[in-house]
């Protein structure tokens, strides 16, 4: 395994570990080992981000907690499959946290590990990690939460313990989450947004919105809005979120080739549509929008083509995944 020093970098050079300018990638490269010269620890310049090093898949150790974080990763890259009894769609997560959960500014599991416990006002409580992951299961994968200390999240937190090696505890940490952007320069617009997805993210993720698949139902690209995609309580519903995700990160292969503006405008448009509703859901769309979407960065309860997102009624039940899907 890399020296502890190895295992920091200018983040200029190294956001994107051996690759030297962006480049399309087929969908596998998103959990494989990323193709990299050996790393080493230039000298920072001042004033620049430094940006932790995860370690490689390659470097997981042998024995029982190696096959511990093994797990975790699978867990990481397919979880409808591996973790199915708690998933309520088809996304994965590394659909939000790129490179198996290693990719700087792609929201990356080192990073958040490093930043827990901590208070959050979305649950007006200090969270835990454990928690941090339950509340993926619930609102991204429109599931349920594995209890505390089920071998799903102990796995996952096993995972994410191994990337962080070495990395400093730090809820800054250089890379944590998505680069967050300023306010847009002209209001987000629908009909914008409507021709920024029509260019570069209708070929991935179809003009519905709902994704491809594989003819076995494997989710290869996935769902960004409609029953299969995230819920209205997700992080990603949060239009800023949403964002900055796709500023850093989309198109697949060509981050960050989009504008700030473009990346506002295809938020509001992603957002713009109907998705599984919020579990926090008050008994009316009123009453969840004032609880927990009234900030102005979600497009849940305004009217968009004559028809109020999140009128849908009550969340439906949590079903398991059946056998026939991913």
């Amino acid at each position: 395994m890399q020296a502890y020093s190895e295992r920091w970098a200018t983040k200029r050079e190294s956001a994107r570990p051996g690759v030297a300018a962006p480049a399309p990638r087929a969908s596998n490269d998103l959990v494989g080992d990323p193709p990299r010269a050996e790393l080493t620890a230039p000298a920072a310049t001042a004033g620049a981000d430094v940006v932790f090093q995860p370690p490689l898949e390659s470097e997981i150790p042998a024995g029982e907690f190696g096959d511990v974080i093994r797990r975790g990763r699978e867990i990481f890259i397919d979880t409808p499959r591996a973790a199915r009894a708690y998933v309520g769609n088809s996304l994965r997560c590394v659909s939000c946290h790129l490179d198996a959960g290693r990719l700087a500014d792609s929201s990356p599991l080192w990073a958040a590990f490093v930043s827990y416990p901590a208070y959050r006002s979305k649950t007006k409580s200090v969270t835990t990690f454990q928690q941090r992951l339950q509340g993926c299961f619930e609102y991204s994968m429109n599931g349920r939460a594995p209890p505390l200390g089920a071998p799903e999240l102990v796995a996952l937190e096993s995972y994410a313990y191994w990337l962080a090696s070495g990395a400093t505890i730090d809820p800054k940490i250089a890379g944590r989450g998505y680069p967050a952007l300023a306010p847009p320069a002209q209001k987000a617009d629908f009909a914008r947004g409507e021709k920024v997805y029509a260019g570069n993210c209708v070929l991935c993720h179809g003009a519905d919105g709902a994704g491809q698949r594989t003819q076995d139902g494997y989710a290869v690209f996935p769902a960004l809005w409609g029953p299969d995609s995230f819920n209205w309580g997700a992080g990603m519903g949060r239009i800023s979120n949403a964002a900055a995700f796709v500023k850093a990160n989309m198109p697949l292969g060509l981050p960050g080739t989009l504008t700030e503006q473009q990346a506002w405008d295809v938020a509001l448009y992603m957002n713009s549509h109907e998705r599984p509703q919020d579990p926090r859901y008050t008994g009316s769309v009123q009453g969840t929008q004032q609880a927990f979407h009234a900030t102005g960065d979600s497009m849940y309860g305004r009217e968009v083509a004559g028809k109020v997102l999140g009128a849908s009624g009550p969340p439906k039940p949590f079903k398991p995944l059946k056998e026939s899907r991913p």
